[in-house]
């Protein structure tokens, strides 16, 4: 057995812990990991031309990306933190927890692609959320900053993750079913889908728990902040 192509892991591994472009690295890994096993170079890159045509959802991801870095350069977090800034009572906290129930309940439909972490959690979610934090609370440090960003993405993954497995056509729904029917229990996809109603309603209102004590960490965080500063004697 050739163990050689299995350095287009390593690669890949190494490619990510030195933060270097993430396309690059994968290509480059998928083409050393063909050279390795045998294939010739050119062979090598029709298969991965092969593979990318019949992947059309890849192009679709590329195309995203500059949309969504144009509209970033044009000022897209800008307009999204000053939108939220203008509704009274906003918090990162409720923000956050009204797109993990709608991102719950659209994926719950099957539209998983309608949220994402490049089409939404960068772009608008997280710049939302630090707004309405910063609006709640002023000026916040880069950590406190950075935690809540964290806290966009969970809220994105927890949402998509247990509201796709309500839909009955998603691919984890359908492979149970495979796997029980290879053991003789006979499932419809139906059933399975409701089942997983109860564990997304626990994991809304655990995560949504989640968020609304970050709301309350905020708000002790920033009290603290102007008591140490009140307390500092005047230059």
């Amino acid at each position: 057995m050739n163990y050689w192509p299995l350095l287009g892991i390593a690669l890949v591994v190494i490619g990510f812990v030195l933060r270097l472009n993430p396309a690059l690295v994968v290509v480059v890994a998928g083409i050393a990991t063909g050279l390795l096993a045998g294939i010739a170079p050119l062979d090598v890159l029709a298969l991965i031309g092969e593979s990318f045509t019949k992947q059309r959802y890849l192009a679709l991801f590329l195309l995203t990306l500059p949309a969504i870095g144009l509209l970033e350069r044009h000022g897209l977090k800008e307009r999204a933190q000053q939108w939220i800034a203008r509704l009274r009572g906003a918090t990162a906290g409720r923000a956050l927890t009204a797109y993990l129930g709608g991102r719950q309940l659209l994926s719950a439909l099957g539209l998983v692609d309608l949220g994402g972490h490049a089409q939404t959690v960068r772009p608008l979610m997280a710049p939302m959320a630090v707004g309405a934090a910063e609006n709640s609370h002023g000026a916040l440090p880069e950590a406190t900053r950075e935690r809540i960003k964290a806290m966009t993405a969970a809220s994105e993954n927890v949402g998509r993750f247990f509201g796709e497995d309500v839909f009955i056509a998603f691919g984890a729904v359908l492979l149970m079913q495979g796997f029980f029917a290879g053991h003789g229990i006979v499932l419809e996809p139906l059933h399975i889908a409701l089942w997983g109603i109860p564990t997304a309603i626990c994991a809304f209102l655990i995560h949504a728990s989640r968020l609304l004590r970050m709301d309350a960490q905020l708000a002790r965080e920033a009290a603290a902040l102007q008591a140490s500063a009140a307390r500092e004697p005047a230059p």
